[in-house]
């Protein structure tokens, strides 16, 4: 407590201390003054006698404690004053590590926010999500009582919640407009399970079955967002009823802001506001399991005893069929379902190689500090003579680089908010992901961090290089200046070799995804995207429940949008080809084979205009024209990756004209097989297909409404133009709008927009590596430069010796280059051995490209032979 106190008086007891030595040295003097001496000889005398007051000053300073905060302060002071002296230099290091630390910082923001921030769940780490997979691997679904008979008899279990998550939007009714929001059905124990409490009001009622919706049937609890869009945050909310599409919901809660559940939402829908309705227990569709571990319990525990309480289940079922769909159970942590695994890795590669470019620029600082340091040498050595030490010098040398980072953590920090603030309405188009950024306390914690780290590691081996170099012959009149000997040449030279070689990596990362890129670029798509326009529809199907939704809706729209100045032809799709759309599977069973043999198709529909639209071609048959329609024999398109799986004759697409597939109740004809298309992605193999013509749906009376999902969840509409995009776009907003305010906001891109936005996270990861690959080339050429410079001046003296002696101009050129030169080679050398390393370890997000390569000539090669 004394040294505290002593620590805010510092200055007061200073003054004492200094006030008190002047009055013992004139009580001294004044004595000696009344014995007969003269001032100033009295004055001698006393201060002889006294001894040296600075270092009585120093050693009570010392006994007070905290001389050390004062001896930094004096440092920071000293440093200060070497930067407005030498403002070039301060300049060139400060630019150096900002750039370090402003990439480091950024792609640690970003990994942050997507892989290390906390869910908005009580104890996240214990939340599990449950599957449910048949003999086939295929996801199988169990009844609510199923699963009330696991939470009954489980022990490493706490609670079992369900929930379901629904493909389309809906609609809720705002104080002005309608929102559209995506309303999720959740079991009564669902915000408990998750540990979590509304902001306003309450959750769903505890009920007897915690899986019925009981006294919890038409209440609805609200997000944050939804609240504040729809309600303008009204007070009042609580007890209102509210419309979700056609159906009445008194809210009962609203959710604290940030607060999202589920919390990976999907793809298309995207980060829109959400509100909770009841889990409706009678619907037999798929639902998804969330759980809570019990204390103490881990998820391979829960899973083992999951599927051994199932075969007991499973085992009392009077049905022997259904006794054998839920085979097996997976059990995952809820907070490894957010991120793919390939993305998890892109981002830990992009931060690993922002760290490696973090590394350069603190190697390149080191260079430049340590040829500060030998330039100051006589200085250093000076100070030694006076009687600093070794561990004082270190001090004052790495304080100057902490201020010097500390001042580059200030500008990089700053270019990291400026980077992710451009790059906001970029990287969710590759990520899929919001990032929405704030400075939290781990994210200042790391920033700290790095900039510590950096001032440290630049400066601690100059730092130490020059406190034990020797004395004498950097005071020796006409000595050396330089000091260091070939010690520090060493040094220098070793921190350039990593430079280069870390550089070399980084090179080529990016060299290897620019390829990847390329090769994306020249995979043959299977249809055109120049001048055209796609708009994908959020349909508000509520509005035609019990209509036909094609004549009322779609066909007046696409009549309108015909007629629009500069529009060439229009055609509807349930997905546009790349787009992160809604995409239906369908299982058929191969012709001629057991039923026991299924295939998965994605199905789609479409108008028959579409073919002008997106000008794919027809390896066998037609498409869709003006005679299907809905009192007509229904037919469908497959594509060749659907024949090579399903025909007997996989050789000859023609084999499957003719041919009925079962689909949504009724036998449709195939008339037609397109040609190889891209429509889930560029890369890996062709998925099989099915497209049936949309005025075709609603004469297919199916059962499980598949239908009525094809056409009503969401859809998007294709035009070819003539004139600019841009123009067009506009015009095709406004008859949106016109036709129904609900599409006012339907997400308009060009089809080029598409495609590129498709290349994803390789894309992405170009991009940043190209910065990153660049900025360490200009390092590494820096850092050559800074040495070359520094030998040249180390042995100026030399080379105009041997240039005196006839030493040709060439000779001394080759005799400074040749240090240079050897340097490089090793660079090389190191850097091609790890870049080498590098790829093989990565090869798995570099995406296999020759097995892209090989598989997409094999595809072109085919559509060749077969056009001949």
């Amino acid at each position: 407590m004394v040294r505290w106190v002593r620590w805010f008086r510092f200055r007061t007891n200073r003054s004492d201390l200094e006030a008190e030595i002047e009055a013992h040295l004139s009580m001294a003097a004044a004595d000696k003054q009344a014995n007969g001496m003269s001032t100033e000889e009295a004055r001698r005398q006393a201060q002889h006698e006294f001894g040296n007051a600075a270092l009585v000053k120093d050693v009570t300073r010392e006994m007070w404690g905290w001389v050390w905060v004062e001896q930094i302060g004096e440092d920071v002071t000293y440093a200060l004053r070497q930067i407005r002296r030498s403002p070039t230099f301060a300049a060139t290091v400060i630019g150096t590590l900002a750039l370090g630390i402003g990439a480091a910082a950024a792609m640690f923001t970003v990994v942050n926010h997507i892989l290390l921030r906390p869910l908005p769940y009580h104890e996240a780490d214990g939340l599990l999500e449950v599957n449910v997979f048949n003999g086939r691997g295929e996801p199988a679904s169990v009844t609510s009582g199923n699963i009330a008979q696991w939470e009954e008899q489980s022990s490493t279990l706490q609670q079992i919640a369900l929930y379901r998550q629904a493909a389309e939007r809906d609609f809720l009714k705002g104080n002005d407009s309608s929102l559209s929001i995506q309303a999720i059905q959740g079991s009564a124990n669902l915000f408990d399970t998750l540990g979590v409490r509304p902001r306003l009001g309450r959750g769903f009622q505890p009920e007897q079955s915690s899986l019925t919706s009981g006294r919890n049937a038409n209440t609805i609890v609200l997000s944050d967002a939804a609240w504040e869009q729809a309600y303008g945050r009204d007070p009042e909310i609580l007890g209102k009823v509210v419309k979700i599409n056609n159906s009445s919901y008194t809210v009962v809660g609203v959710m604290a802001a940030g607060f999202r559940f589920p919390f990976r939402g999907i793809p298309f829908i995207g980060n829109i506001p959400q509100a909770w309705i009841p889990f409706d227990s009678n619907d037999h569709n798929l639902f998804e399991i969330i759980a809570r571990l019990a204390s103490g319990a881990r998820a391979p525990s829960a899973e083992a005893e999951l599927n051994t309480i199932q075969r007991h289940v499973a085992s009392e079922y009077a049905d022997t069929q259904y006794r054998e769909r839920p085979t097996s159970i997976r059990v995952l942590k809820y907070a490894d379902t957010l991120v793919a695994s390939d993305r998890k890795r892109a981002l830990l590669i992009l931060l690993g190689a922002s760290g490696v470019l973090w590394m350069i620029a603190g190697i390149n600082v080191t260079s430049l500090l340590l040829a500060r340091a030998t330039a100051r040498q006589r200085e250093i050595a000076m100070r030694g003579a006076l009687g600093a030490s070794r561990w004082r010098l270190m001090q004052q040398f790495i304080v100057e680089g902490l201020v010097l980072s500390g001042a580059a953590g200030l500008l990089g920090i700053s270019l990291a908010l400026a980077a992710i603030r451009v790059s906001r309405s970029t990287i969710p188009a590759r990520l899929n992901l919001d990032l929405t950024y704030h400075v939290n306390p781990t994210i200042l914690a790391a920033l700290c961090g790095i900039t510590l780290l950096s001032g440290l590691f630049s400066s601690a081996w100059p730092a130490f290089l020059s406190a034990r170099a020797p004395i004498e012959p950097s005071l020796r009149q006409g000595g050396q200046q330089t000091g260091g000997g070939k010690h520090q040449n060493r040094v220098r030279s070793m921190l350039v070799i990593a430079q280069i070689s870390m550089s070399l990596v980084l090179l080529a990362a990016c060299g290897w995804l620019l390829r990847t890129i390329y090769t994306l670029r020249h995979v043959p798509l299977g249809f055109r995207t120049d001048h055209v326009i796609v708009a994908n529809l959020t349909v508000p199907g509520y509005k035609y429940e019990h209509r036909n939704i094609t004549a009322d809706f779609y066909q007046p729209l696409l009549e309108r949008v015909q007629h629009l100045p500069g529009v060439e032809a229009a055609g509807l799709l349930t997905r546009a080809p790349l787009s992160p759309g809604f995409a239906m599977t369908t299982f058929l069973s191969q012709l001629g084979k057991s039923r026991d043999r299924r295939i998965e198709a994605k199905l789609q529909a479409a108008s028959p205009e579409l073919q002008r639209v997106l000008g794919f071609r027809m390896l066998r048959g037609r498409f869709f024209d003006a005679l299907d329609t809905a009192t007509s024999e229904p037919v469908v398109v497959v594509n060749r990756a659907l024949v090579k799986v399903y025909s007997p004759d996989q050789q000859d697409p023609g084999s499957i004209l003719g041919q009925k597939i079962a689909l949504m109740g009724r036998q449709a004809k195939v008339v037609g097989v397109l040609d190889d298309e891209r429509q889930g992605s560029l890369t890996g193999p062709l998925q099989p297909e099915i497209e049936t013509c949309i005025s075709q749906l609603p004469t297919m009376d199916s059962d499980d409404g598949t239908a009525a999902i094809l056409e009503g969840i969401s859809m998007d509409l294709a035009l070819r133009t003539q004139s600019p995009t841009s123009a067009v776009i506009q015009t095709l907003r406004t008859s949106l709008r016109d036709l129904d305010v609900e599409l006012t906001h339907a997400d308009v891109k060009t089809m080029d927009q598409i495609v590129a936005d498709s290349y994803g996270d390789q894309r992405l990861a170009a991009i940043l590596l190209e910065f990153f690959g660049g900025a360490a080339l200009l390092l590494c050429i820096t850092g050559l430069y800074g040495l070359l410079s520094y030998v040249v001046s180390q042995r100026t003296r030399e080379l105009g010796v041997r240039l005196a002696l006839g030493s040709q101009r060439s000779g001394l050129m080759w005799l400074v280059l040749r240090q240079t030169t050897r340097l490089l080679l090793a660079g090389v050398a190191i850097g091609v051995a790890l870049a080498s390393s590098l790829v093989v370890s990565c090869r798995a997000f570099f995406m296999g490209l020759e097995r892209t390569i090989r598989g997409h000539l094999a595809s072109w090669l085919d559509s060749c032979s077969l056009a001949l």
